[in-house]
């Protein structure tokens, strides 16, 4: 199933996304119950937002083989982890604003990982249990400032500027996160084409490593690292992530 937020006629709701576009509204949010409300509607007449509406955002880094290759870095032996701001999640369809102080942007496309349950210490064999579903992401860095604040041991404003964090455009359920194909276009040309099957440490094994420390909470996002071929945009580009069995999220870039 696929399930999309969305806003219509001034009213912010979730609803169910049926393969032609028709999305049955539901009654609150999907991570406590999925029941319709009875009003039905369609993608043609509302406007997609993002598809979680708060919560925590983890990112992963160097997850990929080959991306860790192309960065000239070894394979890490433990997930690197490090903690994004919500402030910087946006819809499908909203601009990227290129930072006035940005002297190189890159995107990253990714899969991200809806948490659904409460979760706390979980075991590898029963972690994809307490995911809900998956999303497209987009993990958007400023390589001069990134490159900075790890020379000093941190990472947080390079990744954090307002709008680079796109997800989208819905959450997909019942997936196999282990085999699912990754496509990044940038103005159409592909530029990362990949498999989650390169994963260094796949979805369930992330879920239970950070479980061991902090507790999940529904609608937390895992954004689980960037398959090879990352590269720079420009005001004017359009990217666009796409993934197997979730769509395609698309947003234009535009200076500040």
């Amino acid at each position: 199933m696929k399930f999309v937020r969305y806003e219509a006629d001034g009213q912010i709701s979730y609803g169910q996304l049926d393969e032609d576009g028709t999305i049955h509204a539901l009654r609150g949010c999907p991570f406590d119950v999925i029941e319709h409300s009875g009003d039905v509607t369609s993608l043609d007449r509302v406007e997609l937002l993002a598809p979680v509406e708060q919560g925590r955002i983890i990112g992963v880094g160097l997850n990929y083989a080959a991306h860790a290759a192309e960065s000239g870095k070894e394979e890490p032996e433990m997930p690197m982890l490090f903690m994004l701001p919500f402030a910087a999640v946006i819809a499908p369809e909203a601009p990227i604003i290129y930072p006035s102080q940005g002297r190189h942007v890159d995107f990253e496309g990714e899969l991200a990982v809806i948490i659904g349950h409460k979760t706390r210490r979980v075991s590898e064999a029963d972690a994809l249990d307490r995911v809900f579903g998956y999303a497209c992401g987009n993990d958007l860095s400023e390589r001069v400032i990134q490159r900075r604040e790890m020379a000093m041991g941190a990472m947080l404003i390079c990744k954090s500027f307002d709008t680079f964090k796109p997800l989208g455009p819905c959450i997909a359920t019942g997936l196999d996160p282990t085999n699912l194909e990754l496509t990044t276009r940038l103005n159409g040309e592909i530029k990362q084409h990949s498999s989650t099957s390169d994963m260094i440490f796949p979805v369930a094994k992330l879920v239970a490593y950070i479980s061991e420390a902090l507790t999940l909470l529904p609608g937390d996002v895992i954004m689980s690292g960037t398959p090879s071929g990352v590269g720079p945009v420009q005001s004017g580009d359009t990217v666009e992530i796409e993934i197997s069995g979730i769509g395609l999220l698309r947003n234009p870039v535009i200076a500040e």
